[in-house]
């Protein structure tokens, strides 16, 4: 995978974010799909902007200012404003989709793959990235209680980890497949990657990373200073979990999947 991925996000996100988002990125580059492309879930619609070298057809996301956002980087043809579970779009209509660690934030997540499948044509592909079942086991503070047999207070920090990432769904392969089924889509390919050391890694940036919060408050940027000069070690520190392998231990997953 080419470097400037990784640099592309390090200097603009917290490096917590910028060393997964990387990872994921790769994944696009070789990935063809079909027109009308739909981003379920764009955000800001920075991710979008370095793991594409193209505007992408349409974009969809609930979250009205950070939409706006994205509607400021014109990488996007058109921006809806909408739920995922209420697409206002044609059936059939789209050519292929994806969602980037997207759909674990999702309560109605039954109702937003059906709506996903709706409008897509027949064999479309839809790719999306989510953390698995490793990205709970495999947190350093619960590890480190559990040794002390302090089992309870490492569950208690597991429930508030995930409250805290807004993560609501952690499905291996069997329950992703079932529910893709049920949708009408059917399962192609999927991979495990990232691993449970860069995951730790992820896991104290969260804490590390406050510090980007009032920056961004103030100015809408993460990173004040995005040069090599300021990063260095920071990206020096990054690289050493840089790995878009798959593994059996990755606590992130990828999918591609086929409507039917």
């Amino acid at each position: 995978m080419s470097e400037d991925l990784l640099w592309a996000h390090l200097k603009a996100l917290p490096y917590f974010r910028a060393m997964l988002r990387a990872v994921e990125a790769s994944f696009y580059q070789h990935t063809h799909f079909p027109s009308p492309v739909l981003d379920v879930g764009s955000g800001d619609g920075h991710f979008t902007e370095v793991a594409f070298n193209l505007r992408i057809d349409i974009g969809v996301d609930p979250d009205l200012p950070i939409t706006r956002e994205a509607q400021a980087r014109d990488v996007y043809r058109m921006l809806l404003q909408s739920d995922g579970a209420q697409l206002p779009l044609p059936s059939a209509s789209i050519g292929s989709a994806f969602s980037n660690s997207v759909l674990e934030h999702i309560p109605h997540l039954d109702q937003v793959l059906q709506e996903v499948g709706r409008v897509l044509k027949p064999g479309a592909p839809f790719v999306f990235t989510v953390p698995n079942p490793g990205y709970r086991t495999e947190l350093s503070v619960p590890k480190f209680l559990r040794r002390m047999r302090l089992l309870r207070l490492g569950e208690a920090y597991e429930d508030w980890f995930m409250r805290m990432s807004r993560t609501i769904h952690l499905f291996g392969q069997q329950g992703w497949s079932d529910k893709l089924r049920r949708a009408g889509f059917s399962v192609e390919r999927t991979f495990d990657y990232f691993s449970p050391s860069a995951l730790r890694a992820l896991e104290w940036g969260h804490y590390f990373g406050a510090p980007c919060l009032l920056p961004h408050w103030l100015f809408g940027r993460w990173i004040l200073a995005p040069y090599r000069w300021n990063l260095a070690l920071t990206d020096r520190f990054v690289r050493r979990f840089h790995d878009s392998s798959a593994r059996e231990d990755g606590t992130y997953s990828y999918y591609l999947a086929r409507r039917e």
